[in-house]
């Protein structure tokens, strides 16, 4: 929808703060953590709202919900802050040393094997699978059409499948 007035963006809000909440607190795991982050969900979207996907507000606005609380847990462990509730987890419940250090080396693998991709799968594959851009983000970014990035990235995916199954076959995962 492109014309987006004050009363629409508005009932826009009123049907999806619930579901977009739910998303961050998923994610965070803290209520005013949440409830801050919707805020800048609904913000940003309708900073951007003539970008919005008619037809799709529900799966748009989920994705900004998701990939803002992906941002703020982020930043808080680059900060190394503890978030709340984290004080009162008990050892047993956060994850141990070796996964976060083996998915931390599976997603550097993954990111030199998109880095190893040609053109026009690189730029796609970064933008939407490293960064987690929508693909109508990364056709905006890269000035294509979106179905042309839908196809770019469905290719992608495929190089990067045969590629770590190669490694696989060949033991050098």
């Amino acid at each position: 929808m492109a014309d987006w007035t004050k009363e629409s963006f508005s009932r826009l809000v009123e049907q999806y703060e619930r579901l977009v909440y739910t998303i961050c607190f998923q994610l965070v795991r803290s209520a005013a953590a949440a409830e801050d982050l919707t805020q800048e969900t609904f913000l940003s979207a309708y900073l951007h709202r003539n970008t919005m996907p008619a037809g799709y507000e529900r799966q748009w606005l989920g994705r900004i919900a998701a990939n803002k609380a992906k941002d703020y847990l982020q930043s808080a462990w680059n900060r190394r802050t503890v978030l709340p509730g984290d004080e009162a987890m008990p050892p047993g419940l956060s994850p141990p040393t070796e996964e976060v250090a083996i998915a931390q080396s599976e997603a550097a693998d993954i990111a030199a094997l998109i880095d190893q991709l040609r053109e026009p799968y690189r730029p796609v594959c970064r933008l939407c699978l490293l960064e987690e851009r929508s693909p109508e983000e990364a056709a905006l970014a890269l000035g294509r059409p979106v179905k042309t990035i839908h196809t770019q990235l469905s290719r992608g995916k495929r190089l990067l499948r045969e590629q770590l199954e190669r490694r696989e076959r060949h033991g050098t995962v």
